[in-house]
C-alpha cells in the first residue's frame, strides 16, 4: 500500500515536473517584461502613477504569457475553444494583475509609501504571490483539457487515476512477459 503511495507521488511530482519547469521559463520572461517596463513607466511617463504603471507592465507580460503557455507550457492541454480558454486565462490574469497592483496601491495609499523603489518592490511581492495562484490555476481551470496528442503524454492520465481492481492485472501481464532467469523465454 505504501510503495502504491509513493509510486503515486513520485510518478504525480514527475507529471508536474515538466509543466513547472516550462511555466517557470515563460514566467521568468513575463517576469522580466512585467518588471521591466512598469520599471521603465514608473521611472518615466507614468511617475505620478506607480500602479497604473504596474497594471500596464502586468497586461502586456499577460498577452505573452498566454502565447507561451497556451503553446508551449501546456499545448498538450490547451482547450479546443480558443475564447473560452482565453477569456478564462484573462479572469485567473485578472486576479493576478489584482494581486500585484493591489499591493502596490496598498502600499502607497494605504501606508502612505512614496518611495519608487519600496513600490516597485511590493509590486514584485504581488507577483510572487499571484504566481503560485496562476499555475494552478492555468493547470487545472484555464489549460485543462487532455488531448494525448504526444505519445510522451498520452499515459499521464493514468499516474493521476486510482484503478485498483487493473493492477493485478498489469502485475500478471509483466510478470508474463519478462523472463526471470534474465535469458531467453524456451
Amino acid at each position: 500500500m505504501f510503495n502504491a503511495l509513493a509510486d503515486r507521488i513520485r510518478g504525480l511530482a514527475s507529471l508536474f515536473w515538466r509543466e513547472v519547469a516550462k511555466f517557470g521559463a515563460v514566467g521568468g520572461v513575463a517576469f522580466v517584461i512585467d518588471n521591466g517596463l512598469t520599471y521603465y513607466l514608473m521611472h518615466g511617463p507614468m511617475s505620478d502613477s506607480e500602479a497604473k504603471a504596474r497594471f500596464v507592465g502586468a497586461t502586456v507580460a499577460t498577452v505573452f504569457s498566454w502565447v507561451a503557455n497556451r503553446f508551449w507550457t501546456f499545448r498538450h492541454r490547451r482547450q479546443a475553444n480558443v475564447v473560452r480558454e482565453f477569456v478564462m486565462f484573462v479572469i485567473i490574469n485578472g486576479i493576478g494583475i489584482g494581486i500585484s497592483t493591489g499591493l502596490t496601491a496598498l502600499a502607497k495609499y494605504g501606508m502612505g509609501i512614496d518611495d519608487k523603489n519600496l513600490l516597485f518592490l511590493a509590486g514584485v511581492v504581488g507577483i510572487l504571490v499571484a504566481t503560485v495562484v496562476r499555475f494552478f490555476a492555468y493547470r487545472f481551470l484555464v489549460f485543462n483539457q487532455e488531448l494525448d496528442q504526444e505519445p510522451e503524454f498520452s499515459h499521464d492520465h493514468e499516474i493521476i487515476e486510482a484503478h485498483p481492481h487493473r493492477e493485478p492485472a498489469r502485475a500478471a501481464e509483466r510478470a508474463a512477459s519478462t523472463p526471470t532467469d534474465g535469458g531467453p523465454q524456451a
